[in-house]
């Protein structure tokens, strides 16, 4: 998949396919059918336009919703679906006080060159979202841009949405994540040399540092691991700030993985959720925070074992 930053990158090669445009957060399996349809309804190239930041976090970058998927992240997970390229657009004053036509002209139809879009049903675009799909409608029968609009996609009865998977996964629900999702939530990132404290404990374990909001609800989970070959390694993680560890700082993934004793360290690796165990809590002293890892990896083995 080609990764485009901006329009000044846009080449001629690039242009005169399908577009389809949003947060794409998560990935989730509202957004695997957005993508199958463009792919089948359009010409090639077909092309994600998407936003980083996406818009909530510049508009209220204290009380935006927890992002489920990183930059880097949402773009693997878009070129395992075949995309053929992201667009990829720096949301900012410029792009915020664009005009709903101007964001047509300018984007779509002089960037991209667009001959086919394909948006959702609750789709707003343009400056203050004054733009809509009869607008786009309009604008896109000027142009000579075929318009086709997805329909809601459901699971359970409910609309599918990146609000719903937060939801979920705020209270520790793995399951309805995964059903959203259509796969195991996911955190990944690079393996980084922590105190040493959990192989001094008899529990060595690979930690990610968490560099934003965190979407699950901090605790303990049955896990998996996937390395940098592809390999699943079941495992047991904890989400969170560390209260027990004097002098920890920051909010890490840290993976006890079962039956396993090779160098993780700088590896990127995946970290998918299983099953929510209990929240993060103090303990009173180190020997007490050992008793409990034991019994959470018992638990995580017992987890796994169920899953086979």
């Amino acid at each position: 998949m080609k990764l485009i930053r901006g329009q000044h990158n846009l080449h001629h090669a690039q242009r005169g396919g399908s577009v389809t445009i949003g947060n794409f957060d998560g990935v989730h399996r509202g957004h695997q059918a957005m993508v199958a349809q463009l792919q089948a309804r359009g010409p090639a190239p077909h092309t994600v336009m998407t936003f980083a930041p996406m818009p909530s976090e510049y508009f209220e970058p204290r009380s935006a919703p927890a992002r489920l998927s990183s930059l880097r992240e949402k773009l693997a997970d878009l070129s395992k679906l075949g995309v053929n390229q992201a667009f990829v657009l720096r949301f900012d004053e410029s792009l915020a006080k664009l005009s709903p036509e101007d964001f047509v002209q300018r984007l779509l139809h002089q960037g991209l060159g667009a001959r086919h879009v394909l948006v959702g049903d609750d789709f707003r675009y343009g400056a203050r979202r004054e733009g809509d799909f009869t607008r786009l409608q309009a604008d896109c029968d000027q142009l000579g841009i075929r318009l086709d609009r997805l329909d809601t996609v459901e699971h359970d009865d409910q609309r599918i949405s990146s609000s719903r998977i937060r939801d979920a996964l705020a209270h520790g629900d793995t399951e309805s994540a995964a059903g959203l999702l259509g796969r195991a939530y996911c955190i990944s990132g690079r393996v980084q040399r922590g105190q040493g404290k959990g192989a001094g404990l008899g529990f060595a374990t690979a930690n990610v540092l968490i560099r934003r909001k965190p979407a699950p609800q901090m605790g303990v989970y049955a896990s998996c691991l996937v390395d940098a070959h592809g390999v699943r390694h079941p495992a047991v993680s904890n989400l969170g700030m560390r209260p027990t560890i004097a002098g920890s700082t920051g909010c890490w993934l840290e993976t006890h993985v079962l039956d396993f004793d090779s160098d993780l360290y700088g590896q990127h690796v995946t970290i998918e959720f299983h099953a929510f165990l209990r929240p993060e809590q103090r303990f009173d002293g180190l020997d007490a925070l050992t008793r409990q890892i034991a019994r959470d990896v018992e638990q995580a083995r017992a987890v796994h074992a169920a899953a086979r």
